[in-house]
C-alpha cells in the first residue's frame, strides 16, 4: 500500500492555513508610511532592491513554496533598521523567525556580492576633483580625497580567537575603517578587524593604506583624526597648534572631518542592528562583517535614491561608545609627511583671505 508523503513549509507548520500567508502580502495594499515605518525605506527604495537582487535570491529559494525576493528583501530590511527579529516583523508578512534570519542571510549575501559596485574611489580625473572640490567647498581644505575613520560594531564571542576581538572597553567588536566623500557616502569599508586592534593598526594593515600608498598616484590625501599616524596621503591635525595658521588648519581639518562623524551618526541611525541598542550582533565576526557591509552598500544607494545622511545624533551609552585611542605623538615619525603639511598650512593657511576662503 502506498502512503503519501506530504512535506510541509515550516511556516505552514507553526502558522496554520489561517494565517496571512506569503501569497497575500503585497507591497502595493500598503502606504509608503507603513513601510518607512516597519522597514525603514519608501516602496520605490525596495522596488529597486527587488530589481538589483531579485535574480539572486531566487537563485537561493528553490522550494515550491519559496519566499519572493520582495519577501526577502523585506524582511532584512526589517532586521537592519531595527536589530531585532521580533515576531510582529515576521507576522506583518506571514513569516517565522527562523524563515527570517534565512532572509537576512540571503539578502546580506546578495548585497555583499555587490559591495564593489558601490563602494569604491572613483578613478577618473573629473570624479577625483569633484571630490575636492566638494570637500574645500564645506571648509577650505584643499586637495581632500575623503575622509577616513574607524567605528567598532558590537558582535557576540566568538568560539575560537576570542580574545582577539575584545576591545580596549572589555567588549567583543569588530573595528570597521571606513572612508567616505564631502556627501556622506561610502568610499571604501572594511568590516572585518578585530575589535582588539587599535585604529593605526587597522589602516597600516588595511587595503585602503595600500590603495593611497601604491596604487592611487594623485595630488592629494585622506583626513583622519589623532588615532592615525600622519603620512604624505593622510593629513591629521596638530596636538598642539602654536600659530594662528596652524590654528585654522586645525580648524579647517574639524569642519571638513565632521561629515564622517555624520555618516557614522547616519548608518547607527538608520540601521539599528549596528547600533548596540537592540544588543550585540547574534553573529560570527565573518557573518557579523558581512552584515555590516551589507548595510554600508544600503547606505549608498540610499544616498544615489535621494533618501541622504540621516541627522540624527543621539546620545550613546557606554556600551556604544567607542573604545578610546591613545593619542600619542603618532605624526612626528614621517619626515616627509611632516614637510608636507606645514607646506599645506603655509601655503592654504596663513593669511586670512586663504585660510577662510573655502568657508
Amino acid at each position: 500500500m502506498a502512503i503519501s508523503i506530504a512535506v510541509l513549509d515550516c511556516d505552514l507548520l507553526l502558522y496554520g492555513r489561517g494565517h496571512k500567508t506569503l501569497d497575500r502580502f503585497r507591497l502595493d495594499d500598503v502606504t509608503d508610511d507603513y513601510l518607512v515605518s516597519m522597514y525603514g525605506f519608501p516602496r520605490r527604495f525596495i522596488d529597486f532592491l527587488v530589481d538589483l537582487l531579485g535574480s539572486s535570491l531566487s537563485r537561493r529559494t528553490q522550494r515550491s513554496r519559496a519566499i519572493s525576493p520582495e519577501i526577502q528583501i523585506l524582511a532584512a530590511l526589517g532586521f537592519y533598521t531595527s536589530g531585532s527579529f521580533q515576531t510582529r516583523m515576521g507576522d506583518a508578512i506571514g513569516i517565522s523567525q527562523a524563515s527570517m534570519s534565512r532572509c537576512v542571510a540571503n539578502v546580506t549575501e546578495a548585497l555583499v556580492e555587490r559591495a564593489s559596485q558601490y563602494i569604491h574611489f572613483p578613478v577618473e580625473e573629473a570624479c577625483l576633483q569633484e571630490l575636492k572640490d566638494d570637500f574645500y567647498a564645506l571648509a577650505g581644505m584643499p586637495n581632500v580625497l575623503g575622509a577616513m575613520d574607524c567605528i567598532h560594531v558590537a558582535i557576540k564571542a566568538p568560539n575560537a580567537e576570542d580574545l582577539l576581538y575584545v576591545n580596549r572597553k572589555g567588549l567583543h567588536s569588530l573595528n570597521c575603517l571606513l572612508a567616505c566623500d564631502a556627501k556622506g557616502k561610502i568610499l571604501s569599508a572594511e568590516t572585518h578587524w578585530p575589535g582588539s586592534l587599535q585604529n593605526c593598526t587597522v589602516l597600516q594593515q588595511s587595503a585602503l593604506s595600500h590603495q593611497f600608498k601604491e596604487e592611487m598616484h594623485v595630488d592629494g590625501w585622506l583626513l583622519g583624526d589623532c588615532s592615525f599616524y600622519l603620512r604624505s596621503w593622510l593629513m591629521t591635525p596638530l596636538h598642539i597648534p602654536q600659530t594662528p595658521a596652524e590654528l585654522r588648519y586645525n580648524m579647517a581639518h574639524s569642519d571638513t572631518y565632521s561629515m564622517m562623524e555624520q555618516t557614522f551618526q547616519s548608518i547607527r541611525a538608520r540601521f539599528r542592528c549596528l547600533d548596540g541598542s537592540r544588543g550585540t550582533l547574534q553573529y560570527s565576526p565573518v557573518k557579523s562583517s558581512h552584515i555590516i557591509l551589507a548595510c554600508c552598500v544600503l547606505h549608498n544607494i540610499a544616498i544615489e535614491h535621494d533618501l541622504g545622511v540621516l541627522c540624527e545624533p543621539t546620545a550613546l551609552s557606554a556600551e556604544q561608545q567607542q573604545p578610546e585611542e591613545d593619542f600619542e605623538q603618532l605624526d612626528a615619525l614621517d619626515v616627509k609627511a611632516e614637510r608636507i603639511r606645514q607646506k599645506l598650512i603655509l601655503t592654504h593657511f596663513s593669511g586670512e583671505c586663504d585660510g577662510l576662503a573655502g568657508k
